[in-house]
């Protein structure tokens, strides 16, 4: 649905327990930063404009939200006097717009598109302001929800703030708010700082509302969705989270998993149909994986494109780059990384290709290197269409290996070799008949004497 929407992120926050040099939300999660991922959701619930808060000093998580966002406004809170300050500090952004607005929070990385949708969707049956909430295994300090008798809000209070009954109080604040009024910024400055902490509530918004004939809503979402991160701790939990989500909608979708719980995803990763993998497997970003391959225990796979019906590991690692097309085999111990592999191209064992291209039908023996680094440059290695490259040899690039060529195992091949020849490079074999028992004879004696 498209919406005339403003959407202000909040990442102003220092989060001093991370105990890090990165900002708190530049933490990754499935190999993106919490903030992507809220600047994701955003893009996705309609569109519309997108604003950024962030604190003083913060020039990485600016750069950071232009990258993921090109297009986003970025305001800096300068005073860092609560969530109303915050939201106050993109005033330029909420002054020209005429729309909904929506405050979303960037530690706050799991909430569904969905669940947006169902928040703005109160907007759309009336209310002036909808509040997203949970119901709290335990509430602790989180601010409380007060409904009033017919389900609607009457107050968010904050736990310092809250009387006893209202501590009691299960259903809590995730502070995500989305707000459909005449003039925002009317209301948002009457929010004074009369508090224990003496700052500026965003929560005091509804009570400013409700005293001026707007009914405020509330939406429930299961307590996982609005798990903020604040510390390592919950970083580590929020992942689990995501990952657990990320491998039920790939099983969904028609891949098999093993043993799910042991597989790790990224945020852009692609799994066709009928994909197989296997435990103990990681998926960095920007990984394709075509329908029917198999992904076999212990793989590491980055930055990779894996065609239908291939097969890798177990224990392989593709690095970016490496593109495999279908029905590639890359066995245990073999490392790929910036080659393109053709169709049904064959890398067994105990192998590393590195920068350059692999014919189809092709077939790499077991410890062949492609030596593609010179200390200061890296070259190519081109190996042609139903190549074979023996056992234990390198291939030192630049050097093209021609289509059905055969390259004797052992051999260090540093020149460019025809299309159907066979070349060699080792030394002639020298045999000594009877040596090895000799030496041994000699050998035992010598050690018989240095005993006495």
């Amino acid at each position: 649905m498209s919406r005339n929407l403003l959407t202000v992120v909040l990442a102003a926050g220092k989060g001093t327990r991370m105990r890090s040099d990165l900002p708190k939300v530049l933490h990754r999660i499935a190999g993106r930063p919490m903030l992507g991922h809220v600047l994701t959701l955003a893009g996705s619930v309609g569109g519309g404009k997108l604003a950024v808060v962030v604190g003083p000093d913060m020039e990485a998580v600016r750069k950071d939200a232009l990258a993921a966002a090109p297009g986003v406004s970025v305001f800096v809170q300068q005073n860092q006097a609560g969530t109303g300050d915050a939201v106050l500090a993109a005033r330029e952004a909420i002054a020209g717009h005429a729309g909904d607005l929506l405050v979303l929070f960037a530690d706050t990385p799991l909430i569904t598109a969905e669940t947006v949708e169902r928040l703005l969707g109160e907007l759309d049956r009336g209310a002036a302001v909808a509040v997203l909430g949970f119901e709290a295994r335990e509430a602790g300090s989180y601010g409380r929800l007060i409904t009033g008798p017919d389900g609607s809000l009457a107050a968010i209070r904050e736990a310092k703030d809250a009387s006893p009954d209202e501590l009691a109080v299960r259903l809590c604040n995730s502070g995500v708010m989305a707000f459909r009024l005449p003039a925002p910024l009317d209301v948002l400055g009457k929010i004074g700082n009369a508090n224990a902490k003496g700052e500026y509530y965003l929560t005091d918004a509804i009570e400013i509302v409700r005293r001026e004939g707007g009914r405020a809503a509330v939406v429930v979402c299961d307590e996982d969705e609005v798990l903020g991160v604040n510390s390592r701790g919950e970083l580590a939990a929020a992942e689990a989270i995501w990952q657990r989500r990320a491998r039920a909608r790939a099983m969904a979708e028609g891949v098999t998993m093993i043993a799910p719980e042991t597989v790790w995803l990224s945020f852009d990763t692609v799994l066709g149909r009928d994909v197989v993998v296997e435990p103990n497997v990681f998926f960095g970003a920007d990984v394709r994986v075509d329908e029917g391959a198999e992904i076999k225990a212990n793989s590491y796979l980055e930055g990779a494109h894996v065609g239908a019906g291939a097969r890798i590991g177990p224990y392989a690692r593709l690095r970016p780059g490496a593109r495999l097309g279908r029905d590639v085999h890359i066995g245990n111990f073999v490392e790929v990384k910036n080659v393109t592999l053709g169709d049904g191209a064959k890398a067994n064992h105990l192998a590393y290709l590195g920068d350059g291209s692999v014919g189809a039908k092709a077939n790499i023996g077991a410890g062949t290197i492609f030596c593609n680094y010179d200390g200061f440059f890296k070259h190519k290695t081109e190996v042609g269409e139903g190549a074979f490259v023996g056992s234990n040899s390198a291939l030192v690039a630049p050097v093209k290996i021609g289509a059905g060529a055969y390259i004797g195992s052992g051999s260090v091949i540093t020149k460019d070799v025809a299309a159907d020849a066979l070349a060699l490079e080792r030394s002639s074999q020298d045999e000594r008949p009877g040596w090895a028992a000799k030496f041994r004879a000699m050998m035992a004696r010598r050690k018989a004497s240095a005993g006495k």
